[in-house]
Formats: C-alpha cells, sequence, structure tokens
C-alpha cells in the first residue's frame, strides 16, 4: 500500500497494468473463441454503442474498430482501477475486490442495456468461461501492477 505516492504515479502505472491485462484477456478469449469455434463477443462494444447513442457503423470494419477501442479503453481504465485499490489495501485483497467489481458491473449493466441475457439464464459452462476471463486479466493487471510498483 502506497497511499503517500503521487496520484499521477499510481494512475500510470495503472495505465500499464491494465494494457497488459487487456493483452492478456485478449489472448485467453482469442483461444478459446478459436477452440469452440464462435464469433468474438460484442457485448461490451453493444453497450457502448447503446450508451453513446450509436445506432448503426457505416461498415463492419468500423463496428470491429469501435469494439477494439471499447475492449482496449475499458481494459486500460481498469488497471487504473486496480492501482487505485491498492493504495489503500494490500494486493491480494485489491486484486480481489477488483475482480468482484469489474465482474459485478458485467454482471448488472450489460443485461440492464439490454445487450446480454442476465447470469442467470446462461449454463454452468458459460458462467465458468466468463469468470475465467475476467480472472485471467484480473490477475495479469495485478501482478504487472505489483511489478511496477516494486520497481518504482
Amino acid at each position: 500500500m502506497k497511499s503517500k505516492e503521487p496520484i499521477l504515479k499510481t494512475v500510470a502505472k495503472g495505465i500499464a497494468a491494465g494494457v497488459a491485462g487487456t493483452a492478456a484477456m485478449t489472448v485467453s478469449s482469442t483461444i478459446e473463441q478459436k477452440l469452440r469455434g464462435r464469433p468474438a463477443s460484442t457485448a461490451p462494444a453493444d453497450a457502448a454503442a447503446k450508451v453513446l447513442h450509436i445506432k448503426e457503423f457505416p461498415s463492419d470494419e468500423a463496428k470491429n474498430r469501435f469494439s477494439n477501442a471499447v475492449h482496449w479503453g475499458y481494459g486500460t481504465a481498469g488497471g487504473v482501477n486496480r492501482a487505485l485499490l491498492s493504495r489503500y489495501m494490500s494486493p491480494r485483497v485489491a486484486s480481489t475486490t477488483h475482480l468482484g467489481a469489474l465482474w459485478a458491473s458485467e454482471q448488472a449493466i450489460l443485461p440492464a442495456l439490454e445487450v446480454a441475457p442476465p447470469v442467470t439464464m446462461w449454463g454452468g459452462r458459460e458462467i465458468a468461461i466468463d469468470a475465467w476471463h475476467h480472472l485471467v486479466y484480473v490477475t495479469a493487471t495485478s501482478a504487472a501492477y505489483e511489478a511496477l510498483d516494486r520497481r518504482a
């Protein structure tokens, strides 16, 4: 816990950690998609488009670019959340809190925006896969943050 560290230093480490976590989640979900033969999830991009009142995209390529921007932007910002938690909590508690907040927010926001069904309508395998990807993200984000914090 480094609550006396300048806030911008904490945020900068969080941005870098969020990029690392997003990269890890991207690898995890891409492998899973290929193994299962499913398309990439569009739920986060659909949610952002709905909030921003974007009704349609000029092309599939434009929608894919938007989806990637949302994915990387959200994941990078999530690293800042993890970093800020570290100012007040031990690494283990910060990581656990980050995972809980991240997954709970997904489970509340996506169904509320009607871009994904509530988790109660998912099968056990789908819940486990989704939880796995979020665990990969949080683990990589936390490891990257803690490595950067040790170097500082």
